[in-house]
């Protein structure tokens, strides 16, 4: 039996955040852009209620690991990627590769998964959810 994966919810108007701790590589992008919402040292970490909706969803459609989505009462403004917007390939300094869009992977063992946004893939060796990467480029100073 797999894991049950931690999902945490924050609403903030007609806008909920969701956060997957799981998939979290601690880029940092959501604390440098919102600083007055992502708030590492408190708690309820994230302050959705300290932005407006347009600066959450931009500042979510960032997150290189999908680990910050949201979802709204108006089901047209849900952020997601697909084959037809085109899948991009993006190295980040130091950190992972990401792939932006639908992908289906296949393991070694066969197994395959469809990944539906961004998908951070380890590129340093040292993370412990290989093929992707879970942070650990950031404790090993990897340069690449």
């Amino acid at each position: 039996m797999g894991k049950t994966e931690l999902v945490k919810e924050y609403k903030s108007g007609e806008l909920t955040v969701v956060w997957k701790p799981r998939k979290c590589i601690h880029s940092e992008i959501c604390v440098k852009t919102l600083p007055q919402v992502y708030r590492p040292n408190e708690k309820p970490w994230i302050q959705a209620e300290k932005a407006s909706k347009e600066e959450l969803m931009r500042q979510i459609d960032k997150c290189p690991s999908a680990a910050l989505t949201y979802y709204s009462e108006n089901k047209s403004e849900e952020k997601q990627e697909t084959m037809n917007e085109g899948t991009k390939v993006e190295v980040m300094a130091n950190g992972p590769l990401l792939v932006h869009g639908q992908l289906e992977i296949t393991a070694a063992d066969g197994q395959k998964e469809v990944k539906e946004r961004t998908t951070a893939f380890c590129r340093c060796g040292a993370s412990a959810n290989k093929p992707y990467c879970d942070g650990k480029h950031n404790k090993v100073g990897f340069e690449g």
